[in-house]
């Protein structure tokens, strides 16, 4: 079983860290409160299915859905207030941030367009992509010329290396999540969120991660979607995380950071600051997983699993956040631009 090189790179970014540390006693109170809610609300891979815009059954067409928005799923921030920022109604429901892209395939899906067939996407045009994403607002959605160049880049490669569909690359993984990220990775080159730190390269990989883990929990650890070493995978280095994690004291920003991010300053994508924030955040969470294993080790009676890997922790976490976002809008989140998260 090979190491996740995210998880070494993660390692290596906090402790090169300037501006984001990491508190030992602040990461304990914070397995504490994520234990105790994991009790309370069953936290599982279940979880992933009961937002209503994911899939509801595990079938090679949700594998294809789950493909087409993570290779999506990148900059939604907005500095627009909610009257004005992209937002987009379906079934009588507004959404904002990610769940734009979720509602959007949906809703196309639903007027007869087979958005998520790499023989039909890989051949957009502009005009056809900004249809399908069409904001009720002022705003329209950020990076669309990016997002369609990517569409492009993966629909192709699908086509001509995967016979039409993920599910082929996902079968050449032989149930390893670690095979399946080297796959991805090494087959789709908008999935490659490495960068050059403090001498070194080191790999984030957010969008890669959480398409083998969606698909994961989609499938809720069966079928096309049993990986075997899936607790390897990380969590995924956003904007949300992070803030949350700074809530919960697991996470500390430098006075220098937190007045660039106070002022709206945007981080440049790749730059130091971006790249402690998000590797901070990924070693962060495993330092948590590593306090809640323990607890749950003391008290093995409380879950209804034995074992806890980054991905619930994530899931959790970003969940949160978004549930409890008044709370959080104390703590500023960083802008950047960027095609990897």
């Amino acid at each position: 079983m090979s190491v996740n090189p995210v998880l070494s790179s993660a390692e290596y970014i906090q402790k090169n860290s300037r501006d984001v540390k990491i508190p030992k006693e602040g990461v304990k109170v914070a397995a504490q409160k994520i234990f105790e809610s994991m009790k309370s609300l069953e936290y599982s891979t279940a979880t992933w299915k009961t937002h209503q815009l994911n899939p509801s059954i595990a079938n090679e067409e949700a594998i294809d859905w789950i493909f087409f928005v993570d290779s999506l799923n990148f900059s939604f921030w907005s500095k627009y207030d909610t009257s004005q920022q992209y937002a987009v109604s379906y079934e009588e429901n507004t959404y904002r941030g990610y769940w734009t892209l979720c509602c959007c395939v949906n809703r196309a899906i639903s007027e007869g367009i087979s958005i998520t067939d790499p023989r039909v996407f890989k051949d957009l045009d502009e005009n056809q992509l900004s249809y399908i994403f069409r904001s009720d607002t002022k705003e329209s959605i950020p990076l669309l010329t990016e997002r369609l160049e990517i569409l492009r880049e993966v629909g192709t490669v699908l086509v001509e290396k995967f016979d039409g569909s993920f599910v082929n690359c996902i079968k050449q993984a032989d149930n390893s999540a670690m095979k399946l990220l080297n796959l991805i990775v090494s087959n789709f080159k908008s999935y490659r969120d490495e960068h050059f730190f403090e001498g070194r390269n080191v790999q984030i990989l957010k969008r890669a991660q959480i398409l083998i883990a969606d698909i994961w929990a989609c499938f809720e650890g069966k079928g096309l979607g049993r990986f075997d070493d899936i607790d390897e995978i990380t969590m995924f280095a956003d904007y949300r995380v992070p803030q949350a994690l700074v809530y919960f004291n697991a996470l500390e920003y430098s006075d220098h950071l937190l007045s660039l991010l106070n002022n709206q300053t945007p981080l440049p994508s790749g730059g130091r600051l971006e790249i402690e924030i998000r590797g901070c955040s990924i070693w962060a969470v495993e330092c948590v997983r590593r306090e809640i294993q323990q607890l749950i080790q003391l008290n093995p009676d409380q879950l209804k699993y034995d074992k806890v890997n980054p991905i619930l922790i994530d899931f959790y976490i970003w969940d949160y956040a978004k549930a409890h976002s008044d709370q959080l809008r104390q703590i500023p989140i960083h802008l950047t631009r960027s095609i990897y998260y």
